[in-house]
């Protein structure tokens, strides 16, 4: 399939797309609603499958990577849903103990895209570990799909797929591998849960949220951690969060750096999508992985 760009789309398709892929309209809506869109030729069904994920592109860090060792875990979560599975990367080669990267996939489950970066943080000398949240109805399917995974996670318990990831943090901090300091990051979805750890686990030693739904204010107050936010320009579902949010870290002094991305959408991170934004994702990449040196190693 060519890989198209956010440009190639008009903005109220793009955020048409968010709507249907946060489960606030059906497919059925979206096709509807995105006829007037397909023009010269082009179907509503070609525009649909321009816009949804790619994998075969989330590719940064082959599956079989000499540099590293990877495999599936299964973590016990008696205060989620029992269980938690995730993926685990770490580099080959490596000697001593590492920081350690917990990676929160968006509200689709472990796909591709996820598990690459999980590899690209171990080729970076972190070891990761990419949960789940899917777990307890099956797992995120195979092959890739992401429309059932979206039915499927909203099946699950929000408080206890949130106790699953807290347990998944608990034993990633405490494996052999790693060194005890421990980071989050997530996406979408995930960058929502990497705020919300920073709120549950005072000993987290540092939170990168990308364009992640933001805290109370009164859970604000208990973060301890530093926070590097990444948010996109055009993404006001979540950005309406962020001046309360800005507020409530600045009022109780915490340490934190936030970078709103020009030009961006939500989900500019993410390579498999035409979202995808290279410039910006390769800046914000640099930058968790700088800010996670600074505040993990030593």
């Amino acid at each position: 399939m060519e890989r198209k760009q956010a440009s190639d789309f008009p903005q109220e398709l793009l955020d048409l797309f968010h709507e249907y892929q946060h489960g606030d309209i059906t497919r059925r809506t979206f096709l509807d609603r995105a006829s007037k869109f397909a023009v010269g030729g082009v179907t509503v069904g070609a525009l649909f499958e321009s816009l949804r994920p790619d994998y075969a592109w989330a590719q940064q860090v082959p599956k079989d990577d000499s540099r590293l060792k990877t495999s599936y875990e299964t973590v016990p979560s008696p205060e989620g849903n029992g269980t938690i599975r995730g993926y685990f990367a770490r580099p080959a080669s490596a000697t001593g103990r590492l920081p350690a990267v917990l990676v929160i996939h968006e509200n689709r489950g472990l796909n591709p895209y996820i598990e690459d970066v999980a590899r690209r943080f171990a080729v970076a000398n972190f070891v990761a570990f990419a949960p789940d949240g899917l777990t307890s109805v099956g797992g995120y399917p195979s092959p890739p799909d992401d429309e059932k995974a979206a039915a499927m996670f909203r099946q699950v318990d929000g408080m206890k797929m949130l106790a699953d990831f807290v347990a998944a943090a608990n034993w990633l901090r405490a494996r052999p591998e790693s060194s005890g300091k421990l980071g989050a990051v997530g996406f979408c979805f995930g960058g929502g849960v990497s705020n919300n750890l920073a709120v549950r686990l005072p000993d987290l030693g540092a939170a990168a949220p990308f364009y992640g739904r933001q805290p109370s204010a009164e859970d604000a107050a208990r973060i301890k951690v530093p926070l590097l936010l990444h948010y996109a320009e055009n993404d006001q579902g979540v950005n309406q969060g962020w001046p309360a949010f800005e507020a409530a870290l600045k009022a109780g002094n915490k340490s934190y750096q936030a970078f709103i991305y020009p030009g961006t959408q939500h989900g500019f991170h993410n390579d498999t999508t035409p979202r995808y934004n290279e410039a910006a994702a390769k800046l914000a990449w640099q930058r968790t992985v700088d800010f996670f040196n600074k505040h993990l190693r030593g």
